[in-house]
């Protein structure tokens, strides 16, 4: 047992970012799924750490911080290990910038609208709705775009060191790469990403918070 929880969903998009943050730190931590989208709605005793019912929620020894990104930046700089915040202020701003770009304008298309309903809707026993795939397509393209059009030629997204954008970007862009319309988009127009997931997917971080969804889908990152 450790004086670090984190409150989440191992299936969540933002709970994995927050947990890659602290695998990449080394930090001991223990994951407590909180279900927020059953039919009771967001357990009580939730609400008591995150008043908008969202996750995660990290309690660092007492110490309760919720929003993603707040989360992110205090493992880092609370904790010894690789530093996951570039030096200059040219690559802070371009990770900061990535990161906001991701939570505008990728994370809905790209997870609500492709993911949920090309992978677990199916996989549940339901129909996907083809109309929100195909929108969620159209609007993936121009978010991979935008960030292709921003990331470094290196082999992270903002230089030669990981930080804080490649760990945000990731889970984000790998649940996009388990529809068979998005692995194709990635490998036919966006190359250079693709070879950036497959890179990041080998990461003992990434292969120790892979989810179920990653396990029954057979693309990039599946070994393991």
């Amino acid at each position: 047992m450790t004086d670090n929880i984190l409150y989440g969903l191992e299936r969540s998009v933002y709970t994995r970012i927050a947990r890659l943050a602290l695998e990449e730190k080394g930090v001991p931590y223990t994951l407590q799924e909180v279900e927020i989208f059953g039919p009771e709605g967001v357990p009580p005793e939730h609400l008591q750490r995150q008043p908008f019912g969202r996750i995660p929620v990290l309690d660092a020894g007492g110490f309760m911080l919720y929003e993603t990104s707040a989360i992110t930046r205090y493992v880092d700089e609370a904790f010894a290990g690789r530093l996951l915040q570039p030096h200059t202020p040219q690559q802070r701003a371009r990770m900061n910038q990535v990161i906001g770009l991701l939570d505008a304008y990728g994370y809905r298309p790209m997870v609500w609208d492709v993911f949920v309903q090309r992978v677990r809707i199916p996989l549940q026993g339901g129909v996907a709705d083809e109309d929100r795939v195909a929108h969620g397509l159209r609007d993936a393209a121009k978010c991979l775009q935008a960030l292709e059009d921003v990331v470094t030629p290196e082999p992270y997204l903002v230089g030669d060191m990981l930080s804080l954008a490649d760990l945000h970007a990731y889970p984000m862009l790998r649940y996009l790469a388990l529809a068979p319309e998005g692995q194709a988009l990635l490998q036919a127009q966006h190359p250079r990403l693709w070879a950036w997931l497959e890179m990041m997917s080998q990461r003992a971080s990434v292969q120790r918070t892979r989810g179920r969804f990653e396990q029954v889908c057979p693309t990039t990152g599946s070994q393991g």
